[in-house]
């Protein structure tokens, strides 16, 4: 068993939104397909992977460096020991090689594109989801059937003033979502608290059904400003409203904010998730860490930090991770973490679940369709295929 070449490629998922930090207009991400020898069907077997959302295309990395490494590594190397299958944690080493430690931004954007791929690669050749692949191998053998999922919008947009936010998080709860997220910070205070009023109108005025994200926009001094003013509402969770590496800004945050806090889509490493714990004052019995596997290095990477986080008493139901896309569904359900992001109307075509996936009372169910299960989102199999046929 080998893999017989890796094709790489880019997809825009350019967007008029912006958050309180960018806009989507230029946005794009890196694609790839892992074709092995392995037939089925009369035709090979191939993982695909994606780099999520909010971060640019590593294509250059993948090129030079990612790829040829992983081609160049001798095949029984990146195989189990019967070789029956692809390792991927096997095959992460070969894509790390002769790197220095430190620098997690691209380059672990890239190397999580093809981590993925692996994975995928690797469930359907075993003949599982994904889900139930990791389940056997990295958890307890029992997945959960289904994952929270909360549906994330509000985002500023020409145009878009209360009602057609208002009738977004409407939209949003006749797809079955219970919990809403919308963005903050890219007004002033006073309009963000009208519009956050406004979403609490139709949420019945229950605070604890939504979650705002700031996309790190704050220094202190605003962070604790917005965070004495939304306190009242009781949120469901106050995101990522400082700089990701001001740990001493969360932590002070931490000291005076009451409810939720929720971080960490913007680490993108075991080490910055280390620091992350033991220096921004995150409480674990309210606080959420949203690390993205798909922009950290890949699940061999978030496997190491769900082992961390569990040594310093963290328990896997508060990590729910940021990008609202498949892997992170199947391994929400395999880890048994605490859900999982959706983006039911953002960042096409490579966001979002199957396209016949139900929310049912914000969860949703998962197939048995092999590995990732692209190959039921039509559009986006569409792009993926071309990669390589």
């Amino acid at each position: 068993m080998k893999i017989v070449s890796v094709h790489e490629g880019t997809v825009p998922i350019s967007s008029s939104i912006r958050n309180a930090w960018i806009d989507f207009s230029a946005m794009d991400c890196s694609i790839v397909a892992v074709v092995s020898d392995v037939i089925r069907d009369g035709r090979p077997v191939v993982g695909y992977g994606f780099n999520s959302n909010g971060r640019y295309s590593a294509g250059d990395i993948l090129r030079r460096r990612v790829i040829p490494r992983l081609l160049d590594a001798p095949a029984d190397a990146v195989v189990t020991d019967d070789g029956s299958n692809i390792d991927p944690i096997r095959a992460w080493d070969f894509m790390m090689r002769n790197e220095k430690p430190g620098g997690h931004g691209e380059r672990s954007v890239a190397v999580g594109v093809v981590d993925m791929a692996l994975f995928d690669l690797a469930a359907k050749i075993a003949g599982q989801p994904l889900y139930r692949f990791l389940s056997d191998r990295y958890g307890d053998g029992e997945p959960d059937d289904s994952v929270f999922v909360y549906a994330a919008g509000g985002y500023y947009a020409p145009g878009k003033g209360l009602r057609e936010l208002q009738d977004e998080m409407k939209g949003f709860l006749d797809l079955g979502y219970r919990v809403v997220k919308m963005k903050i910070g890219g007004a002033s205070l006073k309009e963000d608290l009208e519009r956050i009023e406004a979403v609490l109108e139709v949420l019945g005025g229950d605070g604890s059904r939504l979650a705002v994200d700031v996309n790190g926009r704050f220094d202190l001094t605003t962070a604790l400003e917005y965070g004495r003013a939304i306190e009242p509402y009781g949120l469901f969770w106050y995101e990522e409203v400082g700089d990701p590496l001001d740990y001493a800004l969360n932590a002070t945050l931490s000291e005076h904010y009451r409810g939720p806090i929720a971080t960490g889509e913007n680490l993108f490493s075991l080490p910055d998730a280390r620091n992350l714990v033991r220096y921004a004052g995150m409480r674990p019995d309210r606080d959420f860490i949203q690390v993205d596997p798909a922009l950290s290095y890949g699940l061999t990477e978030y496997l190491r930090i769900q082992d961390m986080l569990r040594q310093h008493g963290w328990s896997s139901r508060r990590c729910v991770p940021h990008g609202g896309h498949q892997f992170s569904l199947h391994i929400a359900a395999a880890l048994k973490l605490g859900g999982n992001e959706s983006y039911p109307g953002e960042f096409q075509p490579t966001g979002g679940f199957a396209d016949d996936a139900v929310v049912r009372d914000s969860q949703v169910g998962l197939t048995d369709t092999p590995g990732i299960g692209f190959e039921g989102k039509a559009a986006f199999y569409q792009v993926l295929r071309e990669l390589h046929d």
